[in-house]
């Protein structure tokens, strides 16, 4: 891991630590000051009174303020407080009555309290989960299940709390310093903590969206009893089962799962072995069988097991904390769930090293030590290469057409890239691609399995090659790489096409035909007759009839209204005080109000996007060095 990196994780989790601390205590220990103080000032206002009016000795006087001080009325919301002399309460029940300010002051304190010392509890809870998640692998699950049900309950009572404590002091810090309030503002912070209770509770009980489809195709006994002969032979040597099924695809990555998989609308389950014909095809037999065995070695040691277990909380848990996040009446809570889930990740990636380290001295000894570090170098110059190529055709301005040639391009291009002078600083650094694990870097997995080899040889193997390749003994192979890159290649091209639709102004009936395409004209009927149409140019305004360009737009502003919604569209020309405004009346605009609120937002969204990619690739330009003569 560079300098650089370790250094902005290291940043992060202490921003992690600070608010979720800022989460736990700043609410209490504000509150716990503000009720200090004002019991204090009403202790000293009542004491002063008792003083002024005695007409005791000045040591009677001295005695009795010593008395006072030490057991002033706020001391009675405690408990009754007696008379040292005839053992009876000094104060009567209207010192400290249920729900009158002192009492008020005294509970708002109290529960300040209990939330300073629970807030304590939960970073040590935090702090004791994540040292079991270090230190025992088989009890993490269990703590992250237990850690995850508590936090939340947790999380929902610091919500209800804090809300009370917020609610109440939007009315008692005006009142007790400027003696007045404000109702509208207790309300608004009284429906906003609601709103955030109730979204908290509603979100535990949220289904998790459906499996999404797996990218491949089953490769059945008999497309491939070879491939499967050899991972039969590969799990009976590791003394493990061989999997379910094996799925081929052309992602640039082999996995192992014991997770359910989607694959053509059918799940499956149990364990299932992905394969990439693409990477199949670079890797000679042998290297294919370290990784095979590599991948085997998952199973063998529970690794999937766990993942199976572990991974749909972990998804889940994630789902719930983007949602406390999105929610700004939640978002005090998020700190918290989201320091446990920092700490928890890193306890995986620990872990997750081990296990490869492990998953590459199996393959090492089951194969051997040079197949299994040759194979890591050819995945790693694939994937990089791939990533930079499809990078660059994303980039480009220009549609795709539908046969865009990934493929082709990348099988072409791979050679030359492994004699470039980026490649070795590429692989070094890179990692090889993988869905749950958090893999090494290539140099640590070399000396993990026994086997370096200079970086200037790198090239050497990536050009070497293969004699023979397992996709040479699959012969469906073919057909279901065809398949499967003509459907990559469509979406591909599609979502190319829609983030051009933002990219283009558009300069010319080409750009414009596939920007219309995704922002057609949207036109909103009104009362009276009259419409509001949105297009990408601007806001055909419903009077005039006269389009407002987006440029002309700085802000827009919705309010609702009984009668007739407003528009108002703040512009960048500046006037005596502040900026030129429109307002645009909208009667009869109330059944279509989300449809076109979200129109216009997303049609806005897509002129300030296009402006930015001009700005940028303007910049990109000047930035550029001279072109020698």
């Amino acid at each position: 891991m560079s300098a650089k990196k370790e250094d902005s994780i290291q940043k992060h989790f202490a921003k992690s630590v600070l608010l979720c601390l800022l989460a736990f205590f700043l609410i209490p220990v504000i509150s716990l000051v503000f009720t200090q103080h004002g019991l204090n000032t009403w202790d000293s206002e009542f004491i002063g009174s008792v003083m002024s009016r005695s007409r005791m000795s000045s040591a009677e006087k001295e005695e009795l303020r010593t008395f006072l001080t030490a057991n002033p009325p706020s001391k009675a919301c405690a408990g009754p407080v007696l008379d040292p002399v005839d053992n009876k309460p000094l104060y009567n029940s209207r010192v400290c009555a249920p729900y009158a300010e002192r009492w008020q002051f005294y509970q708002v304190g109290q529960l300040s309290k209990w939330l300073i010392i629970g807030g304590i509890i939960g970073v040590l809870f935090i702090a004791l989960l994540g040292l079991i998640a270090f230190t025992n692998r088989k009890l993490q699950y269990i703590s992250f299940v237990t850690g995850w049900r508590l936090l939340i309950v947790a999380c929902v009572v610091e919500i209800i709390a804090q809300g009370v404590i917020i609610t109440w002091l939007s009315f008692w810090l005006t009142a007790f310093f400027f003696n007045s309030y404000v109702p509208k503002l207790i309300l608004v912070i009284g429906l906003f903590v609601a709103i955030g209770v109730f979204y908290a509770l509603v979100s535990i009980f949220k289904r998790l969206p459906p499996i999404g489809d797996t990218e491949g195709e089953l490769l059945s006994r008999i497309d491939a009893p070879a491939l499967w002969a050899r991972v039969d032979a590969l799990a009976k040597k590791l003394k493990t089962q061989a999997p379910d099924q094996i799925i081929a695809g052309i992602d640039d990555n082999f996995y192992v799962t014991e997770s359910p998989i989607k694959i053509q609308g059918k799940t499956l389950k149990g364990r299932t072995l992905y394969i990439s014909i693409p990477l199949l095809r670079i890797l000679d037999t042998s290297e294919a069988d370290s990784v095979l065995a590599h991948e085997l070695n998952h199973l063998r040691g529970g690794d999937t097991t766990n993942s199976a277990a572990l991974g749909p909380k972990l998804f889940q848990y994630d789902m719930y904390c983007a949602m406390m996040y999105d929610n700004g009446a939640t978002r005090l809570v998020y700190y918290p769930l989201h320091l446990y889930r920092l700490i928890f990740e890193f306890a995986l990636k620990r872990e997750s090293r081990q296990r490869e380290y492990m998953a590459d001295r199996t393959a090492a000894k089951a194969v051997s030590p040079q197949a299994i570090i040759h194979s890591l170098v050819k995945i790693s110059a694939y994937s990089s290469y791939r990533t930079q190529t499809e990078n660059q055709l994303f980039s480009s301005n220009q549609r795709h057409d539908e046969r865009i040639g990934i493929s082709d391009r990348v099988a072409s291009g791979l050679h030359d890239y492994a004699r470039s002078e980026n490649f070795v600083q590429d692989i070094q650094a890179g990692h090889v691609p993988h869905p749950f694990d958090s893999h090494p870097a290539l140099p640590e997995r070399m000396k993990n399995a026994g086997y370096n080899i200079s970086p200037t040889q790198f090239g050497d193997i990536v050009t070497q090659p293969p004699i023979q390749t397992w996709v040479d003994l699959i012969p469906v192979a073919a057909q279901i790489e065809q398949r499967l890159w003509s459907k990559y290649e469509q979406d591909f091209g599609s979502q190319h096409e829609h983030v051009l639709a933002y990219r283009y102004e558009p300069a010319n009936a080409q750009e414009e035909q596939i920007v219309l395409k995704y922002f057609p004209p949207v036109t909103f009927e009104l009362k009276k007759g009259q419409s509001i149409q949105i297009t990408y140019a601007g806001i055909v305004q419903p009077k005039t009839g006269e389009l407002l360009g987006w440029d002309m737009v700085k802000g827009l502003n919705y309010t609702d209204g009984y009668g007739s919604d407003t528009l108002t569209i703040t512009h960048p020309e500046k006037k005596m005080i502040g900026n030129k405004t429109t307002a645009i009346k909208l009667p009869g605009i109330a059944k279509q109000r989300d449809q076109f609120k979200n129109t216009l937002g997303m049609y806005w969204e897509r002129h300030q996007v296009m402006r930015a990619e001009q700005a940028a690739a303007a910049q990109d330009k000047q930035n550029e060095p001279p072109s020698a003569a």
